[in-house]
């Protein structure tokens, strides 16, 4: 009535072989991180387009050095214009990707990655408070 099954399992065979690819947790964890960074880098950088900083322009040189080290030295892609948004909207949107960023580096204790997010969560906080563009600390640090 049914015919036989000739071959394995496909979830018994991927088990099982060695020359499936696997990432270890601290590689899915630096994927993410670099990921949370970049997108911070591209809210700094439409920031950066709308109120020009020299706290901005720190801070988004040294989000590219930290994605690119998480990603093996290859550089992110960086916007060269943008549109008109709102400057509260992006804070905001820099805010939470900070935090994203902060918590994958602290549980990879990326001490350094950790310190930037914490930092620039910090600058767009006071941003959105005081209305004005993120600079943070960035001169002490940088």
């Amino acid at each position: 009535m049914y015919e036989p099954i000739r071959t394995k399992s496909v979830h018994s065979t991927m088990a099982g072989t060695s020359d499936f690819p696997h990432r270890t947790r601290e590689e899915e964890l630096d994927i993410q991180l670099a990921s949370h960074l970049a997108a911070l880098l591209a809210v700094t950088d439409e920031l950066r387009a709308q109120a020009p900083s020299t706290d901005l322009d720190a801070a988004a040189e040294r989000l590219a050095r930290q994605v690119a080290r998480l990603r093996g030295g290859r550089p992110p892609a960086r916007a060269t214009t943008t549109g008109p948004t709102r400057t509260a909207a992006l804070h905001r949107r820099a805010h939470a990707l900070a935090g994203r960023a902060l918590v994958v580096a602290a549980s990879r204790a990326d001490t350094a990655a950790a310190i930037l997010a914490a930092e620039r969560m910090d600058a767009h906080a006071a941003a959105l408070t005081t209305g004005t563009s993120a600079t943070g600390t960035l001169a002490a640090t940088a």
